[in-house]
């Protein structure tokens, strides 16, 4: 059994709960230190899993890349915080597993990509849905050209977050901690995940937002163009009805052969995602058959640093939401489409 990889966690709250839930069993994982302005966090953290009682805390996470040194960190902290912790982290030659967004700005996520390249350390960027079989399959069956050439993407994001955000107060709805509202927080996974499965880029974006009686959005409405032609519609509604924190996403390719269609309810135990694909062939429906195998952010983290395996969620997708947000954003507060090309510049730039 090779030396365990020692792992640092930065932000030790609620989300970071998952994250150790998957590092725990690993026996290649040694979580040598916690990190939490918050001692509160720290201590529900570690009632909810004893095995963390005797590890080193900090308050600053500088001192904890001090003391203890760790090969790599998992950060999971307000967005804002992102760039500099990622920065930091990579200075202390640690590899990096983020939760998303990586950043806010694409200028941020290009300089996280030009120095973890520099050091030759690992940045992943905590993407689940890379990791679930149905967007493994889909991402194959495009790249394979089961229904030929994206001309068109519907996606639609619900979740009950205005209450649950109204009802708290906390970081979400503080601009200079979050960064923005839902279109950054949940609306973040669906972005990304509509990049990944088709390998497409942005060019225009043209936004609509909602922001009801909160600092931040709540809900938008994106008109995208790609790069290749074809059109998107996404919306992001963040004052649905919902199981708590779950999401209900609808997703739809259409491409020039056929379609693929995805359907999904989270919190229902009972209801697995819809997924048809349709050929405009004889009306016909393709056999999905077996689906690829799933995994998760943490587990191809471990894989990836022991060089067995290649990150399925790099930075890379990261810059490509950084960008598509930030000319959203732009868009919603100018009243006009935007070009994605131009906050490329703006990242490509030298300070």
């Amino acid at each position: 059994m090779p030396t365990p990889v020692r792992i640092g966690l930065i932000g030790c709250g609620k989300n970071m709960a998952t994250h150790v839930n998957r590092l725990l069993p690993n026996p290649e994982v040694q979580i040598v230190g916690l990190a939490d302005p918050n001692p509160e966090s720290i201590a529900s953290l570690r009632e909810r899993f004893p095995a963390l009682q005797t590890v080193p805390d900090f308050a600053d996470y500088r001192e904890m890349l001090r003391t203890v040194q760790p090969e790599a960190v998992e950060i999971s902290t307000p967005h804002a915080l992102h760039y500099e912790q990622i920065m930091t982290a990579l200075e202390h030659g640690c590899h990096v597993l983020v939760e998303k967004p990586m950043v806010l700005r694409a200028v941020e996520a290009r300089e996280v990509i030009r120095l973890s390249e520099a050091v030759g350390r690992i940045v992943l960027v905590s993407y689940q849905r890379h990791y679930w079989p149905v967007f493994r399959y889909i991402r194959q069956a495009i790249a394979q050209g089961t229904i030929g050439q994206i001309r068109f993407i519907q996606a639609l994001q619900n979740q009950n977050w205005y209450r649950r955000q109204r009802a708290t107060r906390r970081w979400r709805t503080i601009p200079e901690l979050s960064g923005g509202g839902q279109l950054i927080d949940s609306g973040s996974h669906l972005l990304d995940i509509l990049l990944y499965v088709t390998d497409l880029a942005v060019e225009t974006v043209y936004c609509l937002q909602e922001r009801f009686d909160l600092p931040v959005d709540v809900n938008s409405a994106l008109t995208l163009r790609f790069t290749n032609g074809a059109l998107g519609s996404v919306a992001v509604v963040g004052d649905a009805p919902g199981i708590g924190a779950q999401v209900w996403e609808d997703i739809t390719f259409y491409g020039s052969e056929g379609a693929i269609y995805y359907r999904m309810m989270g919190g229902v135990l009972d209801r697995a995602p819809l997924l048809e694909v349709r050929q405009h062939e004889g009306d016909r429906v393709v056999p999905v058959g077996d689906l690829p195998p799933a995994s998760d952010p943490d587990t191809n983290f471990i894989e990836a640093i022991r060089g067995r395996a290649p990150v399925e969620s790099p930075a890379i997708c990261g810059l490509r939401v950084a960008e598509v947000t930030e000319a959203a954003y732009r868009s919603a507060a100018l009243g006009q489409p935007v070009q994605v090309a131009e906050i490329a510049g703006e990242a490509a730039r030298p300070a």
